[in-house]
């Protein structure tokens, strides 16, 4: 299989974070404000909301990578459950109910759906890298594609996304609108990918381990993905939590709740996307582990520095939040281009190729962080009395309350996404650990 992959398929490829980025941005943004300012939930009762339909794809994952592994092949999944997904995702802001708790409940049952079909898709997306190439360095090409259309797909839905709500009228109707929006991004993920990487060669899953026991046994014996996954979940449960005070950070901390979370939105993804290839670089001179720790104190430092946000002006508060956005993308590129190195490790090892198990694993505990963030923060507000509205604007509430909101957005994910990276202290797995010397790509060079 050659290193190099040509341009056409590094797009194709990087079309599928359009999917994953409106999905794994949108809910985490607004579904706990649609519950807690429109359907008039509960803080506590709306995290938990959000949080169990996520926790399920803990389950989910790793039987959609064992799917993957044994049938069918990587590609159909990315067109069929990418539309599943699509359909399931519009379906969430539809409230038929209209508010209270059979609105909450039909919401509950519709995210929980759309989690399921987000399984099947995200889980084969994420393995097909590992089987598409060998190339070290390649796969950091193929992920620095993939983050930055990761990166505009973030840009994208979330800062259109409050848009289309204020511009359908805010409210159900506003919400009702803004799925149909996002829906429609998910389609053009989905099938821009299923189309960009027709014809790709792929090494096929050898073995499949049939059981989740066994699949946790075959993670457990590689180390370094051990390490990563655990550092990545944290982080993203740190990540998840300031994604989810978004929209209440610009509505009580700098109070702009119309255009505040698309403009966060445009200065946090505005950079990142401009530093993507100053990171390749970097990992180059100094591997991909330190350039992965690197960025995360990046994020985590800027975000902790955001806590002086009342007394800032507002230039300020958004160059803060361009600095944690270029923390992101870095910690994004790195972390996404080691997995696949640690699936490699375990083939060089086992001889198996089953790149469905550790992606499966790996998207299962992003999700179940992801997931963590949004219940997380709904504690801090209600334990800082957050008052909740049916109205579909935000309630008025008092300082301490604001406090929460500050706090939960700032102090609490930057502790979370700084601590998380001591867990990569023992991760080892270099190139040359990995290939016994350096890895030469199709022109003749050596990579990285």
């Amino acid at each position: 299989m050659s290193d190099a992959l040509p341009r056409r398929v590094h797009a194709g490829y990087a079309l599928g974070s359009v999917a994953t980025g409106t999905f794994g941005t949108v809910p985490g943004l607004l579904l706990l404000p649609y519950l807690t300012d429109t359907m008039g939930v509960a803080a506590g009762l709306a995290g938990l909301l959000v949080l169990v339909p996520k926790a399920w794809d803990v389950l989910v994952n790793p039987v959609a990578g064992r799917i993957s592994d044994t049938w069918g092949g990587r590609r159909p999944y990315l067109l069929g459950g990418g539309l599943a997904l699509a359909a399931l995702f519009a379906a969430i802001f539809l409230a038929p109910a209209g508010t209270g708790a059979g609105a909450a409940a039909y919401v509950a049952v519709a995210f929980l759906a759309t989690a399921t079909a987000y399984a099947f898709f995200q889980v084969p997306y994420v393995a097909m890298p590992a089987e598409i190439t060998d190339g070290y360095a390649e796969r950091t090409r193929l992920m620095t594609w993939r983050v930055a259309f990761l990166a505009l797909a973030i840009l994208v839905s979330g800062a259109v996304a409050p848009l289309v709500v204020s511009a359908g009228g805010d409210g159900i109707p506003g919400h009702r609108w803004m799925g149909l929006f996002c829906g429609a991004l998910i389609v053009v993920g989905a099938v821009g990918a299923y189309v960009g990487t027709r014809g790709v060669p792929a090494s096929p899953a050898r073995e499949s381990e049939p059981s989740l026991r066994a699949q946790l046994r075959v993670a457990g014996a590689n180390r370094p993905f051990r390490l990563l996954l655990a550092c990545f979940v944290v982080q993203a449960a740190g990540i998840g939590t300031m994604l989810a005070g978004v929209k209440y950070f610009a509505d009580h901390v700098i109070e702009r709740p119309d255009d505040g979370p698309s403009v966060l939105f445009a200065c946090f993804v505005g950079p990142a996307l401009l530093v993507m290839p100053v990171w390749r670089r970097v990992g180059a001179r100094v591997g991909k582990r330190r350039a992965f720790v690197w960025a995360s104190l990046i994020l985590a430092a800027g975000a902790l520095a955001l806590v002086a946000a009342p007394v800032l002006p507002p230039v300020a508060v958004y160059l803060l939040v361009a600095a944690i956005g270029c923390g992101y993308a870095g910690e994004q590129v790195f972390a996404m281009s080691m997995l696949p190195d640690c699936i490699a490790y375990d083939t060089a090892r086992t001889g198996r190729r089953q790149a469905g198990v550790f992606t499966g694993l790996w998207t299962a505990g992003e999700t179940l962080g992801l997931a963590l963030g949004p219940g997380i923060y709904a504690v801090v507000l209600q334990i800082f009395g957050y008052a909740s509205s049916a109205s579909g604007e935000a309630a008025a509430q008092d300082g301490t309350a604001r406090l929460g909101v500050l706090l939960g957005f700032t102090v609490l994910p930057a502790v979370v996404v700084g601590a998380a990276v001591l867990l990569m202290r023992g991760y080892d797995l270099t190139e040359d650990r990995l290939y016994g010397k350096p890895h030469v790509v199709a022109e003749g060079r050596p990579a990285g």
